[in-house]
């Protein structure tokens, strides 16, 4: 069900991009402040977002951006770190309120896990693991800059679990900077 999902987003982008007035390319970097919801006893993760996007814009009001990141998450503990890494592909719809400039986004955003980091004890039976997909809603605003500078901030709403057997899911507010190339 979930392959399918992302591969009728895919198609869907394929599709539009035709429909596309302007078309830009970029990457961009920064940082994510990230909890897990619902877990107790943990701290916010401060780590790092890097990757990549293509901007599809139709008009001076409305433009989609799908992306790919490498996006450390999880929380932090006197325990243990409870780190999670994805690669996220969100799929940001963005319309624009001043000009080409500002901006608000929202669009949903599918994670794979690339790598999860979680303290072990001995006295419990089930070891704890994340769960290898993540669904997530994001909202924000951002920053069409001139000289193709771009800046985003977004909060994620987790709206699966994260980590196997708990009801935990991702809650991340990210800040980041971009380059467009074209």
């Amino acid at each position: 069900m979930i392959k399918k999902i992302v591969f009728v987003c895919i198609l869907s982008v394929m599709g539009i991009t035709s429909q596309a007035q302007e078309l830009d390319f970029g990457l961009k970097a920064g940082v994510n402040f990230a909890e897990l919801t619902d877990a107790d006893d943990l701290d916010n993760r401060t780590a790092l977002l890097a990757g990549a996007f293509v901007g599809l814009k139709f008009n001076d009001k409305f433009a989609i951006q799908p992306e790919i990141l490498y996006s450390q998450q999880g929380g932090d503990s006197d325990f243990g770190d409870y780190h999670i890494d994805y690669i996220n592909i969100p799929v940001i719809f963005k319309f624009y309120l001043i000009g080409d400039v500002l901006n608000v986004q929202a669009g949903p955003q599918f994670g794979f896990v690339a790598n999860d980091d979680f303290p072990e004890f001995e006295n419990i039976e089930d070891q704890i693991e994340a769960k290898s997909f993540d669904m997530s809603a994001a909202v924000g605003a951002g920053l069409d800059l001139p000289f193709g500078v771009r800046v985003d901030a977004r909060y994620n709403f987790g709206v699966t679990d994260a980590i196997e057997n708990t009801d935990a899911k991702n809650g991340v507010f990210s800040i980041a900077v971009g380059y467009s190339f074209l």
